[in-house]
């Protein structure tokens, strides 16, 4: 590595990661576009104003969107852990239209389902999600579908494997 990309490098595993995994190997070509994405990710990933649930929700419908299977695999575990069902997770991952028993969780998914196919919100829907998220919490489902529409543009494109060898969309 370069001392720039040794710098980044270094940035991004001693901060909240942890670790260097998924697109970080293939952004540490360019340093200075792994340095601002990793800055942006770790907000999506860490300090969104979203509870848990509702960002691995926006991050799970944006890697199903496009199949993406690091993506799915990282982050379908970190929806469990922040209490998104099974059963969620599958509709998901499938296509079908998930059963919510919670209005947030709803609002998020249908959000990033509009932003994910459509690229934008039709009025009734935005005001859905302001009301529903907040303002804050309306700008962050945007951010995380497109930081991770990124992260699994790259991971698709490197083909990045998924640790255990398993697949969810082929």
């Amino acid at each position: 590595m370069s001392p720039e990309q040794q710098r980044v490098h270094d940035l991004i595993v001693s901060g909240p990661r942890g670790e260097l995994r998924g697109p970080f190997a293939a952004w540490l070509v360019n340093p200075d576009f792994a340095e601002r994405a990793q800055t942006l990710g770790e907000y999506c990933r860490f300090k969104t104003t979203l509870s848990k649930d509702l960002a691995e929700i926006a991050i799970c419908v944006t890697g199903a969107h496009y199949k993406s299977e690091f993506e799915w695999w990282a982050h379908a575990g970190f929806a469990r852990d922040a209490g998104v069902s099974d059963a969620i997770l599958d509709a998901i991952r499938t296509g079908a239209d998930p059963d919510f028993t919670d209005l947030k969780q709803q609002t998020v998914y249908r959000t990033a389902i509009a932003l994910n196919r459509r690229h934008r919100l039709s009025d009734e829907e935005f005001a859905t999600a302001k009301q529903h998220l907040g303002e804050d919490g309306l700008v962050d489902v945007i951010g995380l579908c497109g930081y991770y529409a990124l992260v699994s543009l790259t991971l698709n494109t490197y083909q990045m494997p998924t640790p255990d060898g398993s697949t969810a969309f082929s």
